[in-house]
């Protein structure tokens, strides 16, 4: 090409690259006018062309609406004996008494769960491994064993992610972002996580019986994983907001619901100001394990607001367990505790038309034991998506 085409063609990346950068929480990114209020809709939309003919919309920094949306072909979840004596246990594919899946470590277990999981999905699809492009999991654990290991059998094109208890969300999110811009037919999100191989990483070794606090929550044993298709028929994911790491100084690692809830608000709000919604367009607005006190305090930031979130926001640490009954305190946590919720109970109540239009949005918490012995705070990330019949 020629010269001045060239630099034409290079100021207007660095033009683009700028507006994306220079935005502050009072200002939309692309139309750069102060947002007076979180449902504020940015008036120039840019359109992406990825993949050939495919194109998508980015709405605001964090969101991408999803023109050509990937189809969840299939999902499983896989539980363990809490789940099964839970309000859900009728929707997972598998529930085990066992917390050992039938190996000699906890670690162990956990990888078993995902091969169940992946291989239970790939079932009801009727692919082999061979016919998913990529798989994007991970899990708790250190250097996400759990996964890498799981996994090291099935032969397929393999992502590792850390998202705390927002992989589901994050490996839906990149696993949609692939299959729309056309670089995937097919893909897996997964994830999971452990009672016995949390605790022991991040808190107390199980054998030793610690008290548990009023806000603790139980990591759910249980695993998770959904197959999207670019063709099919099944839900569709039409929009995607990445979230942004907020920390607002809770060091607590007995009270991941107060860490993950600004988060949870700050994803939310952006998502509902990128694609123009309000909550009451949606049949069901859930967050992933803030518990009962990330519930409350997520609910009263939209009040500030103006807001009212009582009608059909619902989190998935307040539906797996029955709190009173299993004594649970604040409620369910784990990577597996959105997951499973996602993939037994939601997708199934989309399936027999109960639900049509859901706002899925899994947290976590970014720490690790290291971090907590230095006196760090939380960091903390939500993820959303937007699931449609």
């Amino acid at each position: 090409m020629g010269l001045m085409r060239a630099i034409k063609l290079i100021g207007g990346f660095e033009n683009l690259y700028s507006r994306l950068l220079n935005t502050g929480s009072d200002f939309c990114s692309y139309s750069g006018k102060k947002c007076t209020n979180y449902l504020h809709r940015p008036d120039d939309v840019r359109h992406f062309r990825f993949g050939g003919e495919t194109m998508q919309r980015r709405l605001g920094r964090q969101t991408v609406a999803l023109d050509q949306p990937p189809v969840i072909l299939s999902c499983a979840a896989v539980g363990g004996k809490q789940e099964s004596e839970g309000p859900l246990s009728e929707y997972f594919d598998h529930l085990s008494e066992d917390s050992f899946f039938g190996e000699k470590t906890w670690e162990k277990a956990e990888s078993a769960m995902q091969k169940l999981a992946l291989s239970k999905a790939l079932e009801k699809a009727t692919l082999s491994p061979g016919e998913l492009d990529f798989i994007f999991a991970g899990d708790l654990l250190n250097q996400c064993i759990g996964t890498s290991f799981g996994l090291r059998d099935f032969g397929i094109p393999f992502y590792g992610l850390y998202g705390a208890c927002s992989t589901m969300g994050e490996s839906l999110a990149l696993a949609s972002l692939v299959i729309a811009g056309g670089f995937a037919q097919r893909a897996g999100a997964m994830t999971s996580s452990h009672f016995c191989t949390a605790e022991r990483q991040y808190r107390m070794p199980v054998p030793y019986g610690n008290q548990r606090t009023p806000t603790a929550q139980w990591t759910a044993t249980a695993s998770g994983c959904v197959i999207l298709g670019a063709e099919g028929n099944g839900p569709k994911i039409t929009a995607v907001t990445c979230g942004k790491i907020v920390d607002k100084g809770i060091c607590d690692v007995n009270n991941m619901g107060a860490a993950m809830a600004p988060a949870a608000y700050d994803t939310l709000s952006a998502h509902f100001q990128a694609t123009g919604t309000k909550p009451s367009d949606y049949d069901l607005v859930l967050t992933g394990d803030l518990g009962v006190l990330g519930h409350q305090i997520v609910a009263e930031f939209f009040q500030q607001d103006g807001v009212d979130m009582s009608e059909n926001y619902k989190d998935c640490g307040m539906l797996l367990y029955d709190i009173q009954k299993q004594d649970m305190h604040a409620g369910a946590s784990g990577c597996g505790c959105s997951a499973s919720v996602l993939c037994g109970y939601l997708l199934r109540q989309m399936e027999e038309n109960h639900l049509h239009k859901i706002l899925f949005a899994p947290t976590g918490a970014l720490l690790s034991p290291t971090s907590s012995f230095q006196g760090e705070s939380i960091p903390s990330i939500c993820h959303a998506l937007t699931i449609e019949k």
